[in-house]
């Protein structure tokens, strides 16, 4: 799951935006749709940031050119 362009200089979402989108949704009194309009983001964002979240328990952005 990428959140970036490959090749283009469109950098990630910051972890804290991500963190906020997330939140919005675990409230769970609004829609995908309607919290990524809200955030002027896509709903895919919203989905794949709500699965990361379940899944790895945290919105961190994913990069394979980093070294761990």
């Amino acid at each position: 799951m990428k959140d970036y362009n490959v090749g283009s200089k469109m950098k990630p979402y910051s972890i804290d935006f991500r963190e906020k989108i997330v939140s919005a949704m675990e409230k769970g009194d609004s829609s995908i749709r309607k919290v990524a309009a809200r955030f002027a983001v896509s709903k895919s964002c919203v989905e794949r940031w709500m699965i990361q979240k379940r899944t790895e328990g945290h919105v961190v952005p994913h990069n394979p050119h980093m070294s761990l």
